[in-house]
This record gives C-alpha cells, structure tokens and sequence, in this order.
C-alpha cells in the first residue's frame, strides 16, 4: 500500500490534471477520476489503497454531496477535502455538516490546500493509530484476562489437592468405607446435574459431598472403629463430627458454604435430623442431595455385617422414606436416573476419580 495517496474526483479534464500535477511535486501519489461513479468503482477495488479524497461538489451523475454521503457511510475513517467554486460555498459547508474534513475554494491557493490536506491526512493518522492502540490494548487486556483465569484454575486446583488429601486420611481412618467419600462425591453430583444445578454450585456441592465427614479427625479411632453399638456417650460424641467439621473450614473463605453442607449433611427433610433439627428448605440444598447420595452408597457396599444390597432394593428404600428422611424433589431426581447409570458412575470413580483434577466433572456425562 502506497503511502499518502490521494484519490481525486473532478469532472473537469483540465483542472483535474493541475490538481494532480500540483500534489504529485509535493510528493503524494494521485488517483484521478472524471466522476464519483468511477471513484466508487476505484473504492471499491481497492479501500485500503487511498488516504484521502479530493471531491468537487458540482458534478453530473452524482454530485459532491451524494458521494461525500456514500463514503462516509462506506469508508468512515476516509478523510474527504472539498473543492467549491466561490458562490458554493453555502454547500460547501453543508458538506462538512455532512461529514466532509474540510472545503477548500476554488481558484485554490496551493499552499492552502497542502495545508488543508495535511491537517486531514493527520487526523486520519491520529485516528488509526488511536484504533491500533485501542485494539491491542483490548488484546492485551484479553491476554492477561486469560493469564489470571489459568492462574486462578491452577491455584482453585491446588486447593482441591488440598481438600482431596483430607478426605483419603478420612478413608484411611475408616478402612470400612474406603472410597466412600469419592463415590459419594460422585453419585452427589449426578443427582445435582439431573435437578439443574448450575458449574460454581455444583463445585460447592461436590466438595461439601467430599468432605463431609472431615470432622471425624476429632474423633477417636475407639469409636469410629468399634465393631458392636455406640453407647449414648459415644453417639453423641460421634454427632459432634458435623460441627466439627463445619468449624474446620468456616474461616476458609472460598469453602464458607462447602462448610455449611459439612455442618447439615446429617439433617432430615422431616426436622428428625441434627445436629439442629433443620426441616425443609432450611436444609442447603447440597446436604439434602447429599443425604441420599450417602444412603446410596451405604446401602449398596459390602459391610462386615452384610453383603451389598442391589440397585433395585436401594430405589425401593429411598422412596420409602421420601418426604420424611429425604426431600421428595430430590428422591425424584435420584429415581429419574436409570439403575444403568449407576452402575457405570460407580466404575468410572473406581478407575481414578479425583477431586483435585476436576474429575468429578465427568460425572456430568453420565447417563445422558
């Protein structure tokens, strides 16, 4: 692209010649056209190839006016400079109302117009390169947009290798449930996932779902461990784990409410639960699906006082206890996903389901 080029619109042969010779000797590359039609067609071809236009306004086929309107709405960065006989000088400045730079009279001085077209081409700079800087002002706002979302990623990562590491020292306290806390994490996410639940809630879900007994680290192994029944000093030792567990991670901003799952995850829909009695809706929605995510598991893995129940037997347990033990929205939910899904689900976590790599978010595409 040549810089400096001038397109040149007079439908006058002679005066457009003088017009032409005269930018040329100050350096400027021409382009001259008899009439606006042929600058149009001359546009057209080539839109990156001009920096300004010199137009007479009183012309046949179209006048100045008509193609000052068509550039302009065209070619918005194009800088147009008028050429207007004396007694035109009333349309002349109706053409810089209508978007025109400037008007020089004809007969010209040629210094005014060297003048008039420097101060057009430098705006037509200021403005590109006021468009250039903005762009990549926006790219560079764009890029380190995306460098702290990759940081923020790796760092809220990080955390879930954190919250990952306490729940394997949980399995390990309890060697009876080992794995308990990622299937539980991930049959709680296929329930949220068929009720709707939307990617940061259902973040918050599934790390209250994989920490939900982090309050059994206070508890001693005496009892967590004990084969026969609790006595009544012990099962109400063994409560306090939810209040533990809630006053572990409370203070920790991000996991304010994964702590409040933690602290509810033994209520009842019906008021029967604790450690407050909640009912209802006062029950966060993560801990009543996590009620029945829990029960699944429980009942579908083997203990050493009985063998495994089927899926069947535990569908049929759950919807017995819907609306008292368990929020009936969420029994639906639970029971609106095929006993084939869970099978699958339960394999998937086996194969190296891990909260800190997101892996919980496979979940979602399970039975779809």
């Amino acid at each position: 692209m040549d810089e400096n080029h001038i397109l040149v619109v007079e439908d006058e042969d002679a005066l457009r010649e003088i017009i032409c010779c005269m930018i040329e000797e100050r350096g400027f590359q021409t382009t001259p056209a008899p009439l606006a039609p042929k600058a149009l067609e001359y546009l057209a071809a080539e839109p990156d190839k001009y920096h300004l236009i010199l137009s007479d306004i009183i012309m046949p086929e179209m006048n100045g006016l008509q193609f000052l309107e068509r550039v302009r709405k065209l070619y918005p960065d194009m800088p147009v400079l008028m050429l207007s006989a004396l007694q035109d000088v009333r349309i002349a400045m109706e053409a810089i109302r209508a978007g025109a730079y400037d008007y020089v009279v004809k007969p010209f001085d040629r210094e005014q117009l060297f003048v008039a077209m420097d101060r057009a081409l430098e705006r037509r700079r200021l403005i590109l390169e006021n468009r250039l800087y903005q762009s990549h002002l926006e790219e560079l706002v764009r890029q380190r947009t995306e460098a702290l979302e990759a940081t923020l990623q790796e760092l809220e990562r990080s955390y879930d290798f954190t919250l990952e590491a306490l729940g394997s020292a949980l399995d390990l306290k309890d060697s009876e449930t080992q794995g308990h806390s990622k299937r539980v994490t991930a049959f709680t996410v296929a329930i949220a996932r068929a009720m709707g639940v939307g990617h940061e809630d259902m973040k918050t879900i599934a790390r209250g779902a994989y920490l939900h007994d982090i309050g059994k680290i206070g508890v001693p192994d005496s009892i967590l461990r004990k084969e026969g029944p609790l006595t009544p000093d012990e099962t109400t030792l063994m409560r306090t784990h939810c209040q533990r567990g809630h006053d572990i991670l409370a203070h920790i901003g991000y996991l304010k409410d994964v702590s409040e799952i933690i602290l509810t995850h033994q209520e009842r829909y019906d008021g029967e639960g604790y450690p407050r009695g909640l009912r209802g809706a006062e029950i966060p929605l993560g801990a009543r699906i996590f009620s029945i995510a829990d029960t699944l598991d429980a009942m579908t893995s083997d203990r050493p006082y009985r063998r495994a129940l089927t899926l069947a037997q535990a569908r049929e347990e759950v919807l017995r206890f819907r609306g008292t033990q368990f929020d009936p929205q969420v029994v639906d939910a639970f029971l609106s996903i095929p006993e084939n899904a869970w099978n699958e689900l339960r394999q998937n976590v086996s194969k190296g389901f891990t909260l800190a790599s997101t892996g919980w978010e496979k979940v979602l595409s399970i039975g779809s």
